[in-house]
């Protein structure tokens, strides 16, 4: 028998159309550029990640039984993603981002998560039917979750006996999908993985940096959050230890889009290798610079 996975991601897996301007702009703008087409979704973006680090995770996501979804599941597959407890039965197209860069970053994105949101718990079947776990033997690993998931499937997970033995890794996906984390906040063994936007967000009000967002969060509840702040300063704040901080390296930027989850996938793996939290950190900046720079492309 098959040794269950010890990471699952958990949330969107779809399709990214990507539009990157090497100028800046504004609305209406209408400037040479490339496009590109690629595997994409918080929860897919991270397990791309992890698998490139070397380990084994699996999806937890919704795809439509189309040929945009066969593709990509052949595309995870074949970059060392397990998928066979994908849900595919919504009658839906398979779920879909379209974004727009410039040098200054993210211009706008819309994602298209219709697929995802209408399989609502039917994603979790497996932690609860015994085909990974259920609540009398609950599954036990690390779950990353994104906040493309309802509201209310948030809040159920935060309470769900099949995911008892489960170590929580958890990003918003958005400023805009941050207040859905609330029922979140008091686990146990959950780290948030914000950046400044969200975490003001979920906490309602402004911050100066990194660090104080992250012990802000940590105020409220947060077992453990992580901050970004584009090229700013980060911070890992946590109860009972010391904040740290951290610059990251200098990036020409490249691409946006995807660098806050390879900056989850390092940071997991540096600690699931062992890594003290500073050395875990510079891990993790490294991995987001060479994400926006490119340097990870294949």
């Amino acid at each position: 028998m098959t040794e269950p996975p010890r990471i699952l991601c958990l949330g969107a897996m779809l399709w990214d159309m990507i539009g990157h301007s090497a100028l800046r702009l504004g609305p209406g703008g209408d400037v040479p550029g490339r496009i590109t087409r690629q595997p994409g979704g918080v929860a897919l973006n991270v397990a791309l990640a992890l698998a490139r680090h070397g380990l084994r995770p699996a999806m937890l996501s919704a795809v439509g039984r189309d040929a945009p979804g066969a593709a990509l599941i052949a595309e995870a597959q074949r970059h060392g993603v397990e998928t066979r407890w994908l849900w595919r039965d919504g009658g839906l197209p398979t779920d879909s981002y379209l974004a727009i860069e410039s040098p200054d970053g993210l211009v706008a994105a819309i994602a298209d998560a219709r697929a995802l949101e209408a399989a609502g718990s039917a994603i979790l079947a497996p932690l609860r039917d015994g085909r990974l776990g259920d609540h009398a033997r609950p599954w036990r690993g690390t779950l990353v979750i994104d906040g493309n998931l309802t509201a209310e499937l948030l809040a159920g997970i935060a309470r769900d006996p099949c995911l008892t033995g489960a170590t929580l890794r958890i990003v918003p996906a958005s400023p805009e999908k941050a207040a859905r984390l609330q029922p979140l906040l008091a686990h146990p063994r959950a780290t948030f993985h914000l950046n400044r936007a969200e975490a003001e967000a979920l906490a309602g009000r402004r911050f100066a940096s990194a660090a104080e967002a992250a012990e802000a969060v940590t105020a409220l509840g947060g077992h453990r959050v992580l901050v970004t702040d584009g090229a700013r300063r980060v911070a890992d704040a946590a109860r009972d230890a010391p904040t740290l901080d951290a610059v990251p390296p200098p990036a020409a930027a490249i691409r946006v889009t995807g660098a806050g989850d390879s900056f989850l996938a390092a940071h997991l793996a540096a600690e699931i290798a062992g890594a003290p939290r500073a050395e875990a950190l510079t891990r993790a900046l490294q991995a987001a610079s060479a994400h926006i720079s490119g340097k990870d492309l294949p």
